[in-house]
């Protein structure tokens, strides 16, 4: 999307001839690391290319008005300064609102209403923050517009406020800390408890990360992740009876070896396990990037697919399919599912050279096991959010 055109719609949208401010926040993908979140472990994110931009300018009066380029069948919705409660019927908007009435608490100087036009071109339903992304890129919008010079962190937590809170989505901060603290061609390795944070070089040389969409309707996957997450606990309550640890993380893989035995059901054993070693994994591919060791790290994404499939179980036909078409590809070092699973994307390391037959040959394997088509992207790893001062 061009500022050009971001321009041009706003001033048409909102009958204006004044130039707005833009904005940028990406998307992100988790390079590896996943379901250790919520069990005091480490998570990799990245910032993506894809994200969602905003143009805003200020208005006289207290109202808002927002607009979707993604939904312009909505139209415009409306609200007031002092009317920033959750609405059912403002759909998309509330994300938005939300981050407006929790800055709005914290600087109730925020004196003028807004006009704001959004513009998304992250696929809908691929896991890649897209809701996060319009936190954020809000948060930055209202921190430049009003001069709080708010820290950033600080604006990652109420994203994650917003959505916990103000949305009642229960989710973890990896999203918005990606969002936005992400860095160029760097990759955050997180603790998603502590906030610990260690940027990691991404330097790919002749390879790129494909993000592959399964299309698939995700319908189950919050009942699963609960579930999932009730499993790790059942264990940890198990491992507690021994050793004095508070997540399941804190072990380390020849102690949970040891003490195994303690956890009283099998399957329950299996999800303690891929978070263990999934944690392990997530330091291993810290020290292989700071290396610039992308064959050993693309080893590690195998193993990290390998241990969702089997030992979490969450994939499911469609990422198995496409991940284990990656792996006999040439040219691939590493392909995994990203995300809570059950659906949304694989990422894959793929060599320039092979990338169209990749796509091909996915395609191919995908279409005749599933019936329809993926979609494929190209990411390349950006900065986090951010004002826009020039076409990029």
């Amino acid at each position: 999307m061009s500022m050009k055109d971001l321009n041009k719609t706003f001033q048409e949208i909102f009958k204006r001839d004044d130039m707005p401010r833009l904005f940028f926040a990406p998307g992100r993908i988790n390079l590896i690391g996943e379901h250790t979140d919520y069990n005091g472990g480490y998570v990799f994110p990245a910032a993506i290319s894809y994200g969602t931009y905003a143009a805003v300018a200020k208005r006289t009066d207290q109202s808002i008005r927002f607009y979707s380029m993604n939904f312009p069948s909505k139209g415009i919705i409306e609200c007031k300064l002092n009317e920033l409660s959750y609405d059912e019927a403002h759909g998309w908007a509330n994300y938005p609102k939300g981050m407006i009435a929790y800055m709005n608490e914290q600087f109730p100087s925020i004196s003028n209403g807004m006009d704001i036009l959004y513009y998304g071109d992250i696929p809908n339903g691929a896991g890649l923050s897209s809701s996060a992304s319009i936190e954020i890129v809000t948060g930055v919008l209202l921190d430049k517009l009003f001069s709080f010079q708010m820290d950033r962190i600080e604006l990652v937590k109420l994203g994650q406020k917003v959505e916990n809170e103000y949305i009642g989505v229960n989710c973890g901060i990896m999203d918005q800390f990606a969002v936005g603290m992400g860095r160029k061609n760097h990759a955050l390795h997180l603790n998603a408890q502590t906030l610990e944070y260690t940027y990691a070089p991404v330097q790919l040389k002749q390879h790129s990360i494909i993000i592959i969409h399964t299309n698939k309707k995700r319908s189950l996957t919050s009942s699963k992740y609960n579930e999932r997450r009730q499993e790790c606990e059942k264990a940890l309550t198990d491992l507690q009876t021994k050793l004095p640890i508070k997540n399941l993380c804190e072990l380390t893989t020849d102690t949970f070896v040891e003490n195994k035995y303690l956890i009283n059901n099998k399957i329950n054993a299996k999800r303690a396990e891929h978070v263990v070693y999934e944690n392990e994994r997530t330091k291993q591919a810290l020290k292989k990037l700071q290396s610039n060791d992308i064959i050993e790290f693309g080893k590690l994404v195998n193993e990290s697919h390998r241990s969702l499939k089997e030992n979490y179980e969450v994939t499911g036909v469609e990422l198995d399919t496409i991940v284990e078409a990656a792996w006999n590809h040439p040219g691939v070092l590493g392909a995994r599912m990203t995300g809570a699973g059950f659906g949304g994307c694989a990422i894959a390391i793929v060599h320039h050279d092979e990338i169209e037959s990749f796509k091909q040959n996915i395609s191919e394997a995908y279409v005749s096991k599933i019936g329809y088509d993926p979609t494929f992207y190209i990411a390349k790893i950006g900065d986090g959010a951010k004002e826009i001062t020039k076409e990029v």
